[in-house]
């Protein structure tokens, strides 16, 4: 479903340990969100030179109390300081749902729900969903010290088992996320991994996974999304299309969230020499992209026919962003 441009009422501005949790009422955004899909929204006030908008996660949508939407951000840069200062009945210029919402899977199956620091946010969106279709969820959640640990407490009471970790050891047990993967996907027998971590972070998850043969839908949020809509070029990276050729794609558009197995991690960052476009690429005789092959590529995220345990965005109940 096509995004909207509201004027957003400011419910409520909380403080969350590291964090800041905002409420915005939005109703035409909050009847259109699903679970991973994200928001921009400009900062600064009419007259600031801040031109770019702000995108964030979403962690809790309420299409029928209120039409709400809340996001987590840490107030670091000018951008999401002035955010973190704005109060009760402020209005904010938002735009959104932006991006592919996470896949829900057709079938019960085990659920681990992956997130580190504020990009836990987006999974225990996506929480809900899985306990409606009887998925049993269990939680693996770290940052680099306990006040940025998102969600601890919600993911003890809610999940099946919770395992938190930090890099200094101030809450649950020391090291990183991926330290405890192994160990945490045998246990629980995990059939589908969802996660929302820093780059670096879902390479190694996903190399992890894939010894396992376990399928990760992957929220890519990094470099940072600065248009929201694709214009600016600024947050691509090469994955890999159904058809088998390497594009670079847009991680607001095509994403956020990717089939792990898909993205060329080792090559973020830059431009594959067999990219789509690449200097000195040229098609492979009688495969997608060969003269008389459709013109338009299809995006690079799940297939009708995705790895086992998920559907496809679209499917079961989830409308993915048309652009």
């Amino acid at each position: 479903m096509a995004p909207v441009q509201v004027r957003g009422t400011v419910l409520t501005v909380r403080r969350v340990d590291a964090y800041v949790a905002m409420t915005v009422v939005a109703p035409a955004i909050a009847t259109r969100l699903r679970p991973g899909q994200f928001i921009a929204i400009a900062v600064g006030g009419p007259n600031s030179a801040m031109l770019a908008r702000r995108t964030f996660s979403v962690h809790d949508v309420r299409p029928d109390h209120g039409g709400t939407v809340e996001f987590v951000f840490l107030p670091r840069e000018p951008g999401a300081q002035w955010l973190a200062e704005c109060r009760s009945r402020d209005v904010l210029d938002v735009v959104g749902p932006l991006g592919r919402p996470f896949p829900v899977p057709r079938d019960p199956a085990s659920c681990l729900l992956l997130g580190v620091g504020a990009g836990a946010a987006p999974v225990f969106a996506r929480a809900a969903k899985l306990a409606d279709r009887g998925c049993p969820t269990d939680y693996l959640l770290g940052a680099q010290s306990a006040d940025r640990v998102f969600g601890a407490l919600t993911a003890r009471r809610t999940g099946r088992s919770a395992v938190i970790t930090t890099t200094d050891g101030s809450l649950g047990s020391r090291g990183s996320v991926v330290d405890m993967l192994p160990t945490l996907v045998q246990q629980a027998r995990t059939d589908v991994i969802y996660a929302s971590a820093p780059l670096s972070v879902l390479h190694a998850v996903c190399a992890l996974a894939g010894r396992y043969a376990i399928p990760v839908q992957a929220l890519v949020s990094e470099p940072a999304m600065t248009c929201g809509t694709g214009l600016c070029m600024g947050c691509v990276l090469p994955a890999v299309g159904n058809d088998g050729i390497t594009r670079m794609v847009r991680a607001c558009v095509e994403g956020p969230v990717f089939r792990g197995d898909l993205v060329r991690w080792d090559d973020v960052g830059t431009i594959p020499f067999d990219a789509l476009g690449a200097p000195g690429w040229q098609p492979r005789p009688g495969a997608s992209g060969a003269p008389g092959a459709p013109a338009v590529p299809a995006p690079p995220g799940p297939p009708a026919s995705t790895a086992p345990g998920t559907a496809a965005p679209g499917a079961a109940g989830e409308r993915s962003h048309a652009g």
